[in-house]
C-alpha cells in the first residue's frame, strides 16, 4: 500500500508574512500571480503558493524557494530535477483554505470547493455531468442536493486534477460515486486502471476529495497551524 500525504492550510496570512510568502514564488508564479483583478485573489494565490513550496519542499528535503516546477503538456505541474523522481503533488485552493496532496508512485489529485448558496445545481449537473450523476443528484431530499453537489463535484474534479487533462477530459466522461455512498470512480474510458478516492475533512463549510491512482492508500491527513507562514517561513 501506498502512503499520500495531504497538508490542509488557511490562506490568512499577515502582511509581513505575505511579503514572506511572495519571496519564496519564481517569476512564473509572481506573474500569475499579478494578473488577479482582486489584491483578495491575489494574495490567496500567493500564500497557496507558498503553502506548497513549503509541504513539497520537506518532502522531498529540498529549500522550498530553489524549487524548480515544469509543466506537463496538459499543463499540469510537477517537480523538475531528479530529486522528484516518482514524486507527485496537487495543489487545489478556495476562499481561505488550500489543500496540497504528496505521494510517491503514483499520481495524486486533490480538490476543494468551498460551498456557497447554489440554487441550480440540478441544471449544472445535467449539463456537466454523467447522466446517472445527474439521475442520483436529482432522487436525492432537496434539501440535501447541495452539499451532495459540492462533494461531487471534487470527487470528479480531483480524478481529472490526478490525470493532468485539464478542459480535455469531460466530466461527462465518467462516472463516480454520488453522495451519500462513498467516493469511488465507477467508469472511466479504457477502464483507467486502479483507482483509489476518499474525502478529507476541512471543517465547516467546504467540501474536499482526494483521488490517487492506486488500488489502494493510506490517507495521511495533517492541518498546518493557523500562524504556519509565520512558524516556517526563515527569509
Amino acid at each position: 500500500m501506498i502512503t499520500a500525504r495531504v497538508a490542509i492550510a488557511r490562506l490568512r496570512p499577515g502582511p509581513q508574512s505575505l511579503v514572506r510568502c511572495e519571496s519564496l514564488l519564481d517569476p512564473q508564479e509572481l506573474a500569475r500571480a499579478n494578473r488577479f483583478l482582486r489584491s483578495a485573489d491575489r494574495d490567496r494565490f500567493i500564500a497557496s503558493h507558498a503553502a506548497l513550496r513549503l509541504v513539497v519542499g520537506a518532502e522531498l528535503g529540498v529549500p522550498p524557494d530553489v524549487l524548480r516546477f515544469d509543466r506537463e503538456e496538459g499543463g499540469r505541474p510537477f517537480v523538475a530535477g531528479p530529486a522528484s523522481n516518482g514524486f507527485d503533488f496537487n495543489l487545489s485552493h478556495s476562499g481561505d483554505l488550500a489543500v496540497i496532496g504528496c505521494v510517491e508512485g503514483a499520481r495524486i489529485g486533490v480538490d476543494v470547493e468551498a460551498r456557497r448558496p447554489l440554487p441550480d445545481a440540478l441544471r449544472i449537473a445535467r449539463s456537466h455531468f454523467a447522466s446517472e450523476e445527474a439521475s442520483a443528484l436529482a432522487a436525492l431530499p432537496p434539501e440535501d442536493r447541495e452539499g451532495a453537489f459540492f462533494a461531487l463535484w471534487t470527487r470528479k474534479e480531483a480524478v481529472v486534477k490526478a490525470l493532468g487533462t485539464g478542459l480535455s477530459l469531460s466530466l461527462a466522461a465518467f462516472t463516480v460515486a454520488v453522495p451519500p455512498s462513498p467516493p469511488g470512480l465507477l467508469r472511466i474510458a479504457d477502464g483507467g486502471g486502479k483507482w483509489f478516492m476518499a474525502a478529507l475533512d476541512v471543517g465547516p463549510g467546504a467540501c474536499a476529495t482526494v483521488a490517487v491512482t492506486a488500488a489502494d492508500c493510506d490517507i495521511r491527513p495533517v492541518s498546518l497551524a493557523e500562524d504556519w507562514a509565520d512558524m516556517f517561513m526563515t527569509k
